[in-house]
């Protein structure tokens, strides 16, 4: 979170995410999104750090991009004889993302006001009546880029109350049912596979559904639910990598085609985030366990993989097999992947099914007002932990008085084991399920939790058939060539032999990493050897996401065959 702050954020190319709109036409079609993705992520970070040199960052930002707009509201890149093409509706849709997010941390009302300058606008200019324009010729990959202006019309209408914004997301509706739109409700029920739905284009056509996710828990229309679930069962069971992922080439590909070599561009870093805020919309709308084990293994994994835990450089696709290619300068998904990691402190205390629960098991501390037996409770929650290296969670409670109120606690699905202990009384959890600690609570009570992080051993399947992972808990393993140099010289991966996980498995000391490093976790693999009275060697893994932050070339899928 703090090289996402440091050597990201407070880095940033503030003239080259700003002068499309000071200095009319932008110097790339989509050069617009970057200044609303900026303020989104920098407003969450500010909110989690109150960073001073953040603030003045991003009120500087703010301040140019608000005066920038057009009496009209328009507030894109293009000169207006090029108004409404490529990707103009887009950089509307980031910049209501941005500014709305800016309104909601800050309570600046000249923001708001902006924004439903915009909204307005594309009221005004798309629709069915005579001389609007029709929205799906307004963006690229069938029509799926501008109308996933959806979401932040949807948070518009709930900042506002107006009912022509609400309006407005039912006409994208039935402008995706066009003969010329992505029919991307109408593909999803004949065929339940989201190939099939317009191009296939993957970020564009998450961003719609989680729209139309937000726009479900406004409006509670029962038509709009089915295809969203639908839509997440096709990714999650059939086109998701072990890392929390989709995509290959920015597109879906058939059922569990999963390449994920270098030059398959897989993970594109929009992809990751976005998957993560679709599954931050089923949760709040099912409070169903499963949202939360998806959002956990795309911040463990590829989402914090895609950033360089030293310099803030980004990969845009990150491969599973190969170096990831870490670059610093400003594309779509250098601008989306600090964004998801700024999301992350919403995952670790928040309300599921009315209940305060515990999802997330990172160190953290968390205050609200409760209601107890009708009075207002003040509690504050501190998590202290150094997961995910140890498998021991300690919470401490101080409410403002003594008062009897449920908390959760998420399960793991990875754990097989799970107590919680409040005093003399333990408590024991099953997997992918919530555990409920319904009791009186007084201030300084301590709930200790313990829980068993096997380490798994996941098959390659169809597509690296006889490779296997290593999965610690949340946390995808992988080999990095830089740590491993000497053995990788004097052994081949293909002849190696895996000895039996539970005794061959161990933590080694951080103080064999290199000193620049970032991230305490190794583990050591010992592996038999091939050659005649040669002792067995180790093999060195570390968490995906920490691997290749020197530039070593990454193996997840390892050509080791388990024998007993």
């Amino acid at each position: 979170m703090n090289q996402n702050l440091v050597e990201r954020l407070l880095k940033i190319d503030e003239e080259g995410i700003l002068d499309g709109y000071l200095q009319r036409p932008g110097h790339h079609p989509w050069a617009g999104e970057h200044i609303g993705k900026y303020l989104e992520a920098a407003c969450n970070v500010w909110k989690n750090t109150h960073n001073a040199e953040l603030k003045i960052q991003m009120d500087r930002l703010m301040y140019l991009l608000i005066h920038s707009q057009k009496e009209d509201g328009y507030l894109g890149t293009y000169t207006q004889d090029e108004y409404w093409t490529s990707w103009d509706v887009w950089s509307h849709k980031y910049n209501l993302y941005g500014l709305l997010a800016y309104y909601n941390t800050t309570g600046y009302k000249p923001a708001l006001e902006a924004c439903k300058k915009m909204g307005n606008l594309l009221c005004a200019t798309f629709g069915n009546k005579s001389g609007q324009k029709d929205i799906i010729l307004a963006g690229t990959h069938v029509g799926m880029a501008a109308t996933s202006i959806l979401d932040p019309m949807v948070e518009l209408y709930r900042y506002t109350g107006d009912k022509k914004y609400l309006d407005f997301c039912y006409y994208i509706l039935e402008a995706w049912e066009q003969n010329n739109g992505p029919k991307i409700i109408s593909r999803l029920l004949a065929t339940g596979n989201v190939k099939d739905v317009g191009n296939g284009k993957a970020y564009e056509m998450i961003s719609n559904f989680t729209g139309l996710a937000k726009l479900y828990r406004v409006t509670a229309d029962k038509k709009i639910l089915t295809p969203i679930l639908i839509a997440w069962k096709s990714i999650a069971d059939n086109k998701l990598y072990i890392t929390g992922t989709t995509s290959s080439m920015e597109y879906f590909q058939n059922d569990n085609k999963l390449p994920a070599e270098i030059n398959d561009h897989i993970g594109e870093g929009c992809v990751t985030t976005t998957w993560i805020q679709f599954n931050k919309e089923l949760l709040a709308i099912t409070g169903d366990i499963k949202y939360l084990e998806q959002i956990e293994n795309s911040i463990y994994n590829h989402l914090l993989a895609a950033e360089n835990p030293q310099t803030g450089c980004v990969s845009y696709y990150t491969p599973l097999m190969g170096a990831k290619p870490y670059t610093c300068y400003i594309t779509c998904c250098q601008s989306s992947v600090p964004r998801g990691i700024a999301l992350t402190p919403n995952f670790t205390v928040g309300t599921v099914k009315n209940i305060l629960t515990l999802m997330l098991y990172e160190p953290a501390s968390y205050h609200q007002t409760i209601l107890a037996a009708g009075k207002k409770i003040n509690l504050s929650i501190n998590v202290v932990t150094n997961f995910p290296e140890t498998d021991e969670v300690t919470v401490v409670l101080n409410t403002s008085q003594t008062a009897f109120f449920p908390i959760s606690l998420r399960v793991p699905g990875w754990c097989t084991s799970f107590t919680a202990s409040v005093g003399n009384t333990t408590y024991t959890g099953i997997s992918n399920q919530y555990l409920t600690l319904n009791r009186l609570w007084k201030t300084g009570e301590k709930i200790k939790i313990s829980f068993k992080m096997p380490v798994q051993i996941i098959g390659g399947g169809s597509n690296y058939p006889n490779l296997i992972a290593y999965k610690r808990g949340p946390q995808v393993l992988a080999l990095d060539e830089s740590l491993n140099g000497n053995f990788l010289k004097l052994n081949t991966l293909e002849a190696a032999k895996l000895l039996p996980v539970e005794n061959n498995f161990e933590k080694v000391q951080e103080s064999i990493l290199p000193k620049q490093w970032i991230g305490k976790q190794v583990y050591s693999v010992k592996l038999a050897t091939t050659k005649k009275d040669t002792p067995s060697q180790n093999l060195l893994l570390v968490p995906f996401a920490d691997a290749g932050q020197n530039n070593g070339t990454v193996k997840v899928w390892l050509p080791l065959h388990i024998y007993k």
